[in-house]
């Protein structure tokens, strides 16, 4: 009855179909006794492969609309991770104040939240997509907002810059980390290449924004 409760929980929370999939993954211990089986007995192997199909057509079948707005969800999250991650980079070795690095990556992040859902809305509308425009920029926009209040929570607790960066990096690993097996297992895609592909792409950001910071305060012989 546990294992029913948490599997009730994780659909509520994530989706029937996350929740279905993630139950598939959780056969492969009967996989393997199938095909010990079918050693034996031949035409257990046919059952199986059939069982297989009419599970991957029941589940084809779902039409749940989280799933259907995931791409504007990634763009939200993306853009975030990508821009303020490298935002916050660059503002913390500018700035050397946590408060202000705080409220400059929230104004930052705020903006730039309200700029993706309107390029969402007006995608969507202009391509005529089966999507709900206004739905598409309200999932862009929601996930762009979350992902940036948690990035900047460190600089409104702590008041040295590199712990906050530093924390900050670590929910930017544990965001992407979280999203990467949510998609892996919803869309059936691989975990470790979907995983390494934002993670490099956000710290590479980061890096080359930090470089470019240094740059200009040595141009402009400016501290702060």
């Amino acid at each position: 009855m546990l294992k029913v409760w948490i599997y009730i929980l994780i659909a509520k929370s994530f989706g029937i179909t996350f929740a279905i999939k993630l139950m598939e993954k959780g056969e492969e211990k009967a996989q393997t006794t199938y095909e010990k089986l079918s050693e034996v007995t031949p035409s257990a192997k046919e059952i199986v492969e059939y069982e297989d199909q009419h599970e991957l057509e029941l589940i084809n079948m779902l039409d749940e609309r989280r799933l259907r707005y995931v791409g504007s969800i990634v763009l939200g999250l993306n853009d975030a991770l990508v821009e303020l991650t490298g935002a916050l980079v660059g503002l913390t070795f500018a700035l050397q104040n946590t408060r202000l690095t705080a409220m400059a990556g929230l104004v930052t992040g705020v903006a730039a939240s309200l700029s993706m859902a309107t390029s969402e809305y007006l995608s969507i509308k202009s391509e005529g997509q089966m999507k709900n425009p206004l739905q598409a920029a309200a999932y862009t926009g929601a996930t762009y907002v979350i992902t940036v209040l948690f990035l900047i929570f460190p600089y409104f607790v702590f008041t040295e810059p590199l712990l906050c960066l530093s924390l900050t990096i670590l929910n930017a690993v544990i965001v992407i980390f979280v999203f990467s097996f949510y998609i892996s297992v919803a869309k059936g895609i691989s975990f470790k290449n979907r995983f390494m592909e934002m993670v490099m792409i956000s710290f590479g950001v980061a890096a080359l924004t930090f470089l470019i910071t240094r740059v200009i305060k040595i141009v402009l012989n400016v501290e702060v």
